[in-house]
């Protein structure tokens, strides 16, 4: 999950929601149902994470206030609320995750890791490490959240290219990108046999 790239779209520019994972997580519950909701929380979890700490709360803090968003996410259905219509859905839950943390805030009373209920779990040691690695300390947390869910939508398109790319048997010319030790991000292409 540490792959970045230099593109040539415009920086802030994203590839359009998979509403139909979105649609098929609001759907009546079902396997199905519940391996989309998994996959749209998997999605947005890292991003949302870094947003959170970089409104200045600490690690524990951060994860306790992020797996709070997700519970009340799910068991309020707030997806069911997310319309293609009105945006994309990261702006629909970056705002929804303002409000909420607003709202905690207010209350000033944290409830710990899980409270109790069924969690999606999630690799907050490495989400930590990551955090804690990324170059961009000053950063506001918007721009951190757009960059980490960039970040997030091209390492999951390459986990999936891997995927693909596996499974064929024939030689294919294909596009990697590969982060730098200064952190930049380069593109090589080669054939897969």
């Amino acid at each position: 999950m540490g792959n970045q790239t230099r593109s040539s779209a415009q920086p802030g520019a994203f590839p359009p929601t998979r509403w139909s994972l979105v649609l098929a997580a609001r759907q009546k519950p079902s396997p199905a149902s519940a391996e989309a909701l998994e996959a749209v929380c998997r999605a947005y979890w890292y991003p949302l994470y870094a947003y959170v700490r970089r409104c200045g709360n600490s690690p524990h803090d951060a994860q306790d206030l992020t797996q709070e968003f997700f519970r009340l996410l799910l068991e309020k259905r707030w997806l069911d609320q997310a319309d293609r219509d009105k945006g994309r859905l990261r702006t629909f839950l970056i705002t929804a995750l303002k409000h909420f943390m607003a709202k905690e805030w207010r209350r000033q009373t944290a409830q710990k890791r899980g409270g109790g209920h069924d969690c999606i779990p999630m690799d907050t040691e490495f989400a930590e490490s990551r955090y804690a690695a990324d170059p961009v300390a000053s950063s506001a947390a918007d721009e951190v959240f757009d960059r980490q869910w960039a970040l997030t939508l091209l390492e999951r398109a390459m986990a999936r290219l891997e995927g693909e790319f596996a499974v064929k048997k024939t030689a294919v010319e294909t596009v990697t990108f590969m982060r730098e030790k200064d952190g930049t991000w380069k593109a090589a292409g080669y054939f897969i046999k």
